[in-house]
This record gives C-alpha cells, structure tokens and sequence, in this order.
C-alpha cells in the first residue's frame, strides 16, 4: 500500500470546490482557463539596516520563521546621501513561495495571522493592479505564529503580494473570496 504524500488544506480545497465555483460563476470552456494562485512574495524593508547591520540578519531570521524558507538580500540600487544609503547595501529581504508552501502560509495568513491584526476590520477589496495580482501591507510581523514576542527587538513591517493567473480584478478578486479572504464589504 502506497503512503499518501501530505497536501495542504487549501491546495485540497481549492482542487475540490473552488475550481467548481469558479467556472460556475464565470463559465470557462477548458479547465486550464480557470484561474489560480500563481505565487506569494513577502517583501520586508529595513531602513534602519543603513545604521545597524545586525538588524538585517534579525529581519531576514524573522521572515525565514514565517516563509519556511530562505529570503533574499535586496540591495540599493544607487546612493542617496540623504538617507546614508550607499549603492549595494542590503536594505530589505524578500521571499517568493510556490505550490505547497505558498497554500501553508496563505492557510496561516487567513485563519491565525489576521484575526490576530490589532483593529482588523478587513482587506481592501480595491488593492488590486489591473492584472489579477493582489497587495496587502502589514505593519507588524508579530501577528505570525512563529515569532516569539520575547526575542525580536524589533517590529517590522511587511509587503505580501498575492499573484494569481486571473485575467482581470474581477476574477482575481472572486478567486480570493473562495480562498475565505476577509475583505471589507462595500
């Protein structure tokens, strides 16, 4: 008997009802026509990085407890003596999720991470870019499961776009209300 390999609960849910709800509302003619979660990136800016190298590391640690994997470095692209920035310098890390592990975190932004936001009243229906890909900012890292509020020193705040293959706003936005995201009613 063959062991069944692990599938995450909104990869099996997504499989089973909401691509049925999806051609219902919109009626598509070929199964590959109905849209689905392309990728999740996490992007963390740290301005505080140009003062304090340790920062970095304990930003890039944070998101690598969230994501369950390992983020990239984003550098400055030129020098802006203003801020203190010289061109290279790390000044933030990102991390793009795909197929199992991308379902897991969008399981725990939806069900444990948000309910957890401090005077949460719902996403913004309207945060979307014309292609299908949706955009959200936390402006603390902590609402996460994984971080333990006694060892970070500091918050942080945090970009989570959600890129789907939907056409338009219209069915991005159906295929997110499926995946039970809180938006605001309007």
């Amino acid at each position: 008997m063959a062991e069944q390999a692990y599938e995450p609960r909104l990869k099996t849910e997504y499989r089973q009802r909401i691509r049925a709800a999806m051609k219902d509302k919109f009626g598509y003619s070929n199964e590959m026509q109905i849209p689905k979660l392309d990728k999740i990136v996490l992007n963390m800016g740290i301005g505080e990085a140009v003062t304090d190298s340790k920062k970095v590391q304990a930003a890039i640690a944070d998101l690598t407890k969230i994501s369950g994997q390992k983020p990239v470095a984003t550098r400055a692209r030129q020098s802006i003596a203003g801020f203190k920035l010289r061109e290279g310098m790390v000044v933030g890390a990102k991390v793009t999720l795909r197929k199992d592990r991308m379902y897991e975190f969008l399981d725990r932004l939806i069900t444990i991470a948000l309910p957890r936001v401090k005077d949460f009243r719902g996403l913004k229906p309207t945060s979307f870019d014309g292609r299908g890909n949706y955009a959200m900012g936390l402006k603390e890292h902590i609402v996460f499961p994984e971080i333990n509020y006694d060892q970070i020193d500091q918050m942080w705040g945090m970009d989570i776009i959600v890129a789907t293959t939907a056409k338009s706003d219209e069915e991005a936005r159906q295929l997110l209300r499926e995946f039970q995201f809180p938006f605001v009613q309007a």
